[in-house]
């Protein structure tokens, strides 16, 4: 298997270090940046699997980082870290495509399974069915990519989704025109249904109905209290 490389922005000139050989140890390849600045530079040299991105940092913080580095490779996925408990950072990370979050002080072994979360996501969908094709869009699970053909010319639209929004896509579509839980995607995609979580996935499906409001024949319905479903007219 190819050695998975991390890109590592943490300013704290004790943690971060540390968290680099940490994860050194554990068999990844790191590459750590002191400011958000260096982390966007980096990034434009290797191939990346996974970012672990600092909110607060010098020269551009975390989420500036972020947006950067989705503009180079939009379905690249993020982890972020913050000293800060606020509601509205975190929901800023997750609006942003973050797929996941870790507030300090956290163990390295929590670390570690929250990248080992991350980086088996990016792996599933092999041996299953990856291409699923409903009105006038195909997404390619593997690929985390929907592409929407206009019916007027035939132009294709190739649109980048996060790890997270591939997830619930998939969930939808192997259900189509069926109400799927809301308890039932946050158990498959989030491991556990907080209340937390739940807000979490509503930003996710939000972004996912942006995508999809090019076809006026698809929506993602939601049935109020219950859950929601994946609604298009079959061809």
């Amino acid at each position: 298997m190819t050695q998975i490389r991390i890109l590592l922005a943490e300013d704290d000139i004790n943690l971060g270090p540390i968290l680099k050989s940490y994860l050194e140890q554990k068999g990844y390849a790191c590459v750590l940046a002191k400011d958000g600045g260096a982390a966007v530079d980096v990034f434009t040299k290797y191939d990346f699997t996974l970012c672990i991105l600092d909110i607060t940092m010098p020269v551009k913080d975390g989420f500036e980082t972020a947006m950067e580095i989705r503009e180079i490779k939009k379905n690249i996925p993020i982890i972020f870290l913050t000293g800060h408990t606020q509601e509205e950072d975190k929901l800023k990370a997750f609006s942003l495509g973050a797929d996941d979050y870790l507030t300090k002080p956290f163990s390295m072994d929590e670390l570690l399974m929250r990248i080992s979360a991350v980086t088996r996501r990016l792996r599933l969908g092999q041996g299953e069915e990856s291409i699923f094709e409903f009105s006038n869009f195909v997404f390619d699970y593997n690929r985390q990519v929907i592409t929407y053909t206009v019916p007027e010319t035939g132009d294709k639209e190739n649109m980048k989704l996060t790890s997270k929004e591939s997830e619930i896509l998939k969930i939808f579509c192997q259900a189509p025109n069926q109400v799927v839980d809301r308890s039932t995607i946050l158990q498959k995609v989030w491991k556990n249904d907080t209340y937390f979580n739940a807000r979490s996935m509503d930003v996710y499906i939000t972004k996912l109905r942006k995508y999809l409001r090019r076809d006026p024949y698809v929506d993602i319905v939601n049935q109020h209290g219950v859950g929601f479903k994946l609604a298009f007219v079959p061809k």
